[in-house]
């Protein structure tokens, strides 16, 4: 798998990692990594020959990736908006598949040296890390906090959840907003400190065959493991809803 993800930082560069009959590329939301990961590995062992790379960033920058030629044969998008966007672009097939919902938290360092306790006052004086607006995670906090009735003052704006999560992880930033999965996904650096009505901002994320997939065979059943009930443990695991 070390040497997938090495292709695929290369696969505009490399002939070597043309994609072909026996090799899934997949473009994924950040917030995936780890689970398609763990997928993607299962899947090869199941499917001898058969290679999954993957390329994980903010579903924007994929949509905008694929718009310009990038090829790929899956795309897992964490929102609707973004998945419509790839559709209206002519990247899509018909019809991408629901397969996950995500929540937004609010995460602090372990320890929560700031005595953060919420979206509330005691962010004042706090460097506090958000998604960018028009990347999913950032269209979700402010639909958040519009519905919450409170005004965010961050210090940066990432195109990643996974920056976001990083800022607060190594100390440069005091708090951030993330998905669920990913305040999971780091319990020994962060602690999550839950919002209330989070729920009305949650996303969906989806899932598709791209219109120029080069394995539409292999590519057809990645997505079927990963809305099927196998790919559905290890995203429940992970911290995603359904």
């Amino acid at each position: 798998m070390r040497r997938l993800l090495a292709c695929a930082a290369a696969l505009l560069l490399l002939p070597a990692c043309s994609p072909g009959p026996h090799m899934v590329v997949v473009f994924a939301a950040s917030s995936l990594n780890g689970s398609f990961t763990q997928l993607g590995a299962e899947f090869e062992a199941s499917h001898p020959g058969v290679r999954v790379m993957f390329s994980f960033d903010g579903s924007a920058t994929l949509v905008d990736q694929l718009a310009q030629g990038a090829p790929a044969d899956v795309f897992a998008a964490a929102d609707r908006d973004t998945m419509e966007r790839a559709s209206s672009a002519g990247t899509m097939t018909p019809m991408p598949a629901r397969f996950a919902s995500n929540e937004l938290t609010l995460i602090v360092p372990v320890g929560n040296p700031s005595g953060i306790t919420g979206l509330d006052a005691s962010l004042e004086g706090t460097k506090l890390v958000v998604c960018a607006d028009g990347v999913p995670c950032g269209s979700a906090t402010a639909k958040l906090a519009n519905h919450l009735g409170v005004t965010l003052h961050p210090v940066s704006e990432e195109t990643k959840v996974t920056d976001v999560r990083a800022k607060v992880e190594t100390g440069q930033a005091d708090a951030g907003i993330v998905y669920r999965t990913d305040a999971m996904a780091s319990p020994s650096k962060l602690t999550a400190i839950p919002i209330a009505g989070a729920g009305q901002a949650a996303n969906e994320y989806l899932i598709g065959l791209t219109s120029h997939a080069h394995a539409p065979g292999p590519a057809t059943e990645f997505i079927t493991l990963v809305t099927g009930s196998r790919g559905q443990d290890v995203l429940r695991a992970a911290g995603f809803g359904r």
